[in-house]
């Protein structure tokens, strides 16, 4: 047996190799779609669009009178009237920038995933099992536009800035398609090396840690959607105090940990610390199967973890804080990883 790759037509483990880089490639580009919708929120862009047109959203104002179209459109959103009063058209497109490459983003993951998901069928080059996984992710990825759309929706009637919950739900399904996707990638790549390779299956020990960075995950989108990040930008108290006494409370305990901006930003600080043992308890279980899996897993979240504090320190720096959001993918992915390799079936 040579090293040489087999060919398609007479070796069947060349295909899941194949569909698996696709995958990882579009991965690639949620990754960029998930630090590019980072840069969006961070400047504030995301109401700057007042209409949701999949298709004919593609095409950008190409003239003038289609600008001022734009921005007469903005001008009526609760957003221009109670904080970007008097926007020039340079700033308004500034912000519009961000906001139609986000979508354009969007619509070329939705074209990366279905276009070569259609060659790959029509080539009966996608492996027994995997047709209806595949269908799955490409369906969460049309939910998400939509997701996205009423994230959006929630700023421009009576409110200056989206839901953060609908944020939460947003960013959450966005990395939800991400981690399906590495994950699909390595039942393939496992495919490819042993052609009676079965799927991995979520054990219930992975289900924990991914469940713990999930509920991380969340409160870093409330504290993004809150604007909480700037409540205290000292690490690791809280101002003088590790929990600030004279805070706020609103009516019904479980309330504040969604609403409630400083109860929010502390959540968020401390729950990270769980995250952070969680993690670290994966990478030492898969360290004896997979070195480089977990050096990735501990550099990831350590990373991350350093981001954090930074972007406290620095009062929400925008280059700070998009790493943190990128870097956070990051942390998913190497999770994901980890995960995955405590499933193998044994073989």
């Amino acid at each position: 047996m040579t090293g040489s790759a087999p060919s398609p037509s007479t070796s069947a483990p060349y295909w899941p190799k194949a569909v698996a880089w696709w995958l990882l490639g579009v991965g690639a580009l949620v990754f960029v779609m998930v630090v590019v919708g980072g840069i969006t929120r961070l400047t504030e862009s995301g109401l700057s669009m007042v209409r949701w047109e999949p298709i004919s959203g593609i095409i950008p104002p190409l003239n003038a009178e289609q600008w001022q179209a734009e921005l007469d459109a903005y001008r009526a959103t609760p957003e221009y009237i109670q904080v970007n009063h008097g926007m020039s058209m340079a700033e308004f497109q500034a912000i519009f920038f961000w906001e139609y490459l986000h979508r354009v983003l969007g619509r070329l993951i939705g074209l990366a995933f279905a276009l070569p998901l259609a060659w790959f069928w029509m080539k009966k080059a996608i492996p027994s099992g995997y047709h209806l996984r595949l269908v799955a992710l490409l369906a969460l990825g049309g939910l998400q536009g939509a997701i996205g759309w009423w994230m959006v929706a929630s700023g421009l009637v009576d409110r200056p800035d989206v839901s953060h919950i609908r944020l939460a739900v947003h960013l959450m399904t966005a990395l939800l398609i991400l981690g399906g996707l590495v994950w699909t990638a390595l039942d393939l790549f496992a495919l490819h090396r042993n052609a009676d390779a079965r799927p991995a299956r979520m054990t219930g020990f992975g289900l924990v840690v991914i469940l713990i960075l999930a509920v991380q995950i969340m409160l870093g989108a409330f504290t993004a959607g809150l604007e909480a990040g700037y409540a205290f930008s000292t690490w690791p108290m809280m101002g003088s105090e590790w929990f600030p006494a004279n805070t706020p409370m609103l009516g019904g305990f479980w309330r504040n940990f969604v609403d409630n901006p400083i109860v929010v930003q502390f959540s968020h600080r401390w729950w990270a610390v769980v995250t952070v043992i969680a993690l670290v308890w994966l990478a030492r279980k898969v360290r004896a199967d997979n070195r480089v899996a977990s050096v990735a897993i501990h550099s990831a979240f350590g990373t991350q973890f350093l981001l954090g504090i930074a972007t406290l320190l620095t009062g929400v720096n925008i280059a700070v804080a998009t790493a943190h959001q990128g870097v956070g993918a990051l942390v998913v992915v190497t999770t994901v990883w980890g995960v995955h390799l405590i499933g193998r079936p044994p073989g």
